[in-house]
């Protein structure tokens, strides 16, 4: 009936899913942390300890797993296994010199035939192991293009910008100081079978407490995973361990089998095999600016340093991605839907200008409750919210699909007896609890009800719902009503509004908060200082943030429309901020064809439509846009229902469009409430029908606030050909070096969105936007493409910039002299990547226009980074509008920037970071940083200037909305409900996206 989940996990295993370890013994909300170790909690006798030689004192291991609570109802448990108090399991050190001959005694089974013997797939082959080639493949800051002339990263062109007054500034980077003379030998661990990363980091604890002479007493630094790091040799390149350790494995229930568990003890063998020994001088020298300027950064020593820093955070909290979580920063908050969230912290290890520094940051994310699977599902379902209440509720077809989507691959484990085995959910039954069956000892068929009820006097109360499965390939089950939720799991489930609104409030900590917190962690037990690797390793963390001097850059003076009293203005507020009172925008449009449709609502509601469209046509007369007074057709009122359905969403909407004679330059739209169909509304007008539109919902229409009213005259102008604002002074006049009037520049933006993490089989989207007026460089039109599940490098890039160009060349009648392009959305380990394909992919198009070969400029643009910028006096308020720090904390080479260009309303400021990596036009740092302010304060949407430069900020808009072409499409969202999977080798073709409307292509509809 159960089958345990083997510890021996493959590659397929989630290695984001952790349980919560090293807790306090804190209850929050009924969330109760247990702090002993499950694989190891035989008896005192034979426990596995770990030596602290820090203190020269044993401590137990912490927990992996919470020990299952008591249950509240009396049942017959099984009676624990057997002990053999004289067993005690000895390593074996087998060295390379003298040879060992001896067979190998018999290894534990694993559940891959292949993992005594596997290869490590090149995915998985860590940077530093290619140290192994003869030719050294040059990772660092090299990058070699598809001819013999590498790619160079562009470098600094000088020693920082000089513009602007001076602020005294912290950052929560912390210095690094490390022995360039150490060497650092990797090594590369083999472990078979084939553990999970909690299983491998006991053994290697077991194996270094075990062998200190194998390992020349050196305390190394493991990942989980391949490699080992140490800062002494061991006494052999290739050393052979064989460790023991007590893994529990559950027998079945079947009555013939017994329901006995015991805890064996199971066998793995270790070879380590040295891969490299890696010199710390050629770090200290790329960081000191010495020698050869092309010099690729030393990213194996930095990588080994990295893991280092990691160790002990590691064994004390749970890891997902780099960051840190733990229940002793401010425990777990429930956010609902059977979700928590959870303090912890990130860090990476970093170069920057003043040597090596790691960053430490505050983070949060969302893990799973873990309470009983029926009020878990209570919690996370709207449809079984009184499923406690009713008893013998059963489930429809679509119920039992949304019941398996939610509760597959989640970790369990039982509490109708004493066991610390978890099971992972793979599926439901196809029967209900009541009807299935199973055969017992005898041969004859046995209920699961009365298996139950004689085996452990339990009566299973839930009878009409479903088991879970836990095993993929036999019958194995578990009723429902038995099973807990395993803490320390990630939610990977799509967050709702509430729930997302709740997390952020967690991480929204204002500078003087924030900045505690940080200073906490790296004082604290289970910070990146608190374990002794680090001296190991001769380094010293400091426990100060990095001061360091920053800029404010002055914003600039802003145009308005003519027909106001106020036409230019220069936003002197300290959160540079402007309104538009007395003002118009710089260039209304006037909609003289418009109609309205509402989904929803009550009388009440519908009554304030005529208010509603006389007031927005005032206001967008107050700001200089003309909305005729008068509908072109009547408002239409429709049920929320036909939201959901697609077929009769469309025919209403062409008939409102035949009805107004096929002319039709906006439909506003309002809404009862937030509704999944907002994304086939979008589709349909803009692809089926050539709609412009605008939605809104009820509850706004009830205030009717001017500065509702406003933001969405400002969104419509936008939408329709308008826009809010222009640089007084232009871009040619402020930049005179590189820009002139006469030879326009485009501003182009890119982003691709990729689908939520547990859809396997989702195209991920791809948007290039570019600017077609100069030198106001204000208008945008957009390209969006669909392209293979999560590849980040933008596929039809070339196609994309090519048709960009031809609309750019229609407006202006000839191309542009400059490309200056911001790409969104690549983390730093894509960088050369990115540059060495997507620059060949817009020279390519270029090549398209005859002697075209414009000088380009490519930079990256980040603002899901962990750099905090804060105040070095005034810790209440958060850094100015026009921060920019391009010293101190920034590249020890290349040309990069942090720009904060806005005002942090909540929590603590995130500057956006700009990172320059290709650069023909030869910007200095003033000029970069002065286009990229200004250009934030063009953004269409608001009067105030943006955290994003506004080309990759409307590339993410418009990556946006063609994701929302797909999320409703039948394909996939019938795929979903099936609750089937796509191999991750094999996903299926990309399906296009819909075309544009030829109504709607040249204009930003997606704002």
């Amino acid at each position: 009936m159960e089958d345990a989940e083997e510890l021996n996990t493959t590659k397929k295993c989630n290695p984001k899913t952790r349980s919560l370890r090293g807790r306090n013994n804190n209850t929050t909300q009924n969330h109760q942390y247990h702090h002993h170790h499950q694989l190891l909690d035989q008896s005192n006798r034979n426990r596995i300890r770990f030596c602290d030689n820090q203190n020269n004192q044993y401590q137990t291991y912490p927990a992996l797993l919470p020990l299952p609570p008591i249950i509240p109802f009396h049942l017959a448990l099984a009676p624990p296994p057997p002990q053999n108090p004289g067993f005690r399991s000895k390593s074996k050190t087998h060295l390379q010199k003298p040879p060992w001959q001896q067979n190998n005694p018999p290894l534990a089974t694993s559940s891959d035939p292949e993992a005594l013997n596997s290869a490590v797939s090149p995915a998985q082959e860590p940077l530093q192991r290619r140290a192994r080639l003869p030719i050294r493949e040059k990772e660092g800051r090299r990058v070699m293009g598809t001819t013999a002339q590498p790619l160079v990263v562009a470098r600094r062109p000088d020693s920082g910008g000089v513009e602007g007054p001076v602020i005294s500034l912290l950052a929560n980077h912390f210095l690094v100081q490390f022995d360039p003379s150490l060497r650092i030998f990797h090594y590369d661990v083999e472990i078979s079978p084939n553990p999970s990363k909690e299983v491998a980091r006991i053994i290697k604890q077991k194996l270094v407490q075990e062998n200190p002479n194998a390992l020349s007493g050196a305390l190394p630094a493991y990942d989980g995973r391949k490699n080992l790091y140490s800062p002494i040799e061991f006494q052999s390149d290739k050393l052979e361990f064989f460790i023991s350790l007590p893994i529990p494995s559950a027998k079945g229930l079947v009555p013939s089998q017994g329901i006995m568990e015991s805890n064996q003890l199971k066998l793995f063998r270790i070879n380590i095999k040295l891969v490299s020994k890696l010199d710390g001088r050629e770090l200290g020298s790329y960081l000191s600016k010495e020698g050869d300027d092309w010099v690729p950064l030393p990213q194996e020593y930095l990588h080994a340093l990295d893991i280092v820093l990691r160790e002990c955070p590691t064994e004390n909290c749970i890891p997902i991605g780099r960051s840190l979580y733990s229940g002793s920063m401010g425990g777990a908050k429930e956010i609902g839907g059977g979700a928590i969230g959870l303090r912890g912290f990130f860090q990476s290890l970093r170069p920057t200008q003043q040597g090596l520094a790691l960053n430490v940051d505050l983070s949060v994310t969302a893990f799973h409750e873990g309470i009983g699977v029926i009020p878990y599902l209570q919690k996370r379902l709207d449809f079984l919210r009184d499923l406690s209440q009713r008893k013998t509720r059963s489930l429809t077809g679509e119920e039992r699909k949304e019941v398996e989507k939610t509760l597959k691959n989640i970790r369990v484990f039982v509490c109708h007896r004493e066991t610390v085995q978890r099971y992972r959910v793979y599926s439901l039954t196809e029967e209900t609890t009541e009807n299935l069956s199973f055969p017992g000892r005898d041969g004859k068929n046995l209920r699961l009800v009365n298996y139950f009820k004689d085996q452990y006097n339990y009566d299973i109360q839930f009878r009409d719902l479903p088991c879970l499965q836990i095993s993929r390939s036999k019958p194995c089950y578990l009723p429902m009503e038995l099973c807990m939720i395993c803490e320390g799991q990630k939610f990977l489930g799509k967050l709702s509004d509430d729930q997302t609104a709740r997390i952020l409030k967690m991480g929204c900590q204002r500078p003087r908060e924030r900045k505690a917190i940080i200073d906490g962690v790296m004082a604290g037990p289970v910070g990146p200082t608190s374990g002794i690797q680090g001296r190991e390793f001769k380094l010293q963390v400091s426990r100060e943030m990095t001061q360091l001097k920053g800029r404010i850059l002055q914003p600039p003076k802003l145009k308005l429309g003519n027909g106001g009293y106020v036409r230019d203005l220069i936003p002197s507020r300290h959160d540079r901020q402007w309104n538009l009172l007395d003002s118009h925008v710089f260039e209304g449009t006037r909609i003289e064809r418009w109609a309205l449709i509402s989904f929803g609502g009550n009388a009440d509601q519908k009554s304030t439509i005529p208010k509603f469209i006389n007031q927005l046509s005032q206001r967008c007369e107050q700001l200089g846009i003309i909305l005729n007074k008068n509908t072109v057709i009547g408002p239409h009122f429709e049920p929320m229902q036909v939201l959901t359905n697609v077929s009769v969403l469309e025919s209403k909407l062409k008939k409102i469009y035949r009805a107004a004679s096929n002319n039709l330059q906006l439909l506003i739209c309002v809404m009862e409430r937030r509704h999944k169909g907002y994304a086939d509304f979008k589709r349909i007008a803009e692809t089926s029908v050539g709609l412009v539109s605008q939605c809104c919902l009820y509850q706004n229409l009830g205030k009717l606030s001017s500065q509702f009213l406003a933001n969405l005259a400002l969104k419509i102008n936008a939408k329709v050909g308008g826009c809010t604002v222009a640089l007084y002074n232009s871009l040619p006049s402020q930049i005179p070096r590189l820009f002139r009037s006469d030879e326009p520049v485009i501003f182009m933006g890119a982003d691709v969105t990729h689908p939520h993490p547990l859809d396997d089989f989702s195209p991920s989207v791809a948007a290039v936007v570019g600017s077609v007026n100069w030198p106001a460089a204000n208008k945008y039109v957009s390209r969006m493409r669909s392209q293979t599940h999560r590849q980040e490098i933008i596929q039809d890039l070339t196609s994309m910039v090519e048709e960009i160009l031809n609309d750019f060349r229609q407006e202006q009648s000839k191309l542009p002299k400059r490309i200056i392009f911001f790409r969104d959305g690549v983390s730093e380990t894509q960088f050369y990547k990115v540059l060495r394909e997507e620059l060949q992919a817009i020279k390519a198009a270029c090549y398209k226009f005859p002697s075209y070969k414009p000088p380009i400029t490519f930079a990256v643009v980040q603002k899901r980074h962990h750099t905090r910028l804060f105040p070095n006096e005034f810790l209440d308020e958060n850094i100015p509008p026009g921060t920019v720090v391009d010293t101190v904390i920034t590249h020890p080479r290349e040309f990069d920037f942090f720009l904060c260009s806005h005002w942090g309303v909540k929590g603590t400021s995130r500057p956006a970071h700009y990172h320059v990596l290709w650069d023909e036009n030869k910007f200095t740092s003033d000029e970069l940083q002065k286009l990229v302010y200004n250009l934030c304060y063009t953004f269409v949407r608001c009067t105030k200037p943006v955290s994003l430069v506004p080309p990759a900020y409307y590339a993410h808009l418009a990556a946006y909305r063609g994701r929302l072409y797909l999320d409703r499409s039948d394909f996939y969202s019938s795929f979903a409900r099936s609750g089937s999977t796509v191999s991750r080798a094999g996903p299926p073709k990309t399906t296009p996206l819909p075309k544009l409307s030829e109504n709607v292509k040249k204009l930003m509809f997606y704002c």
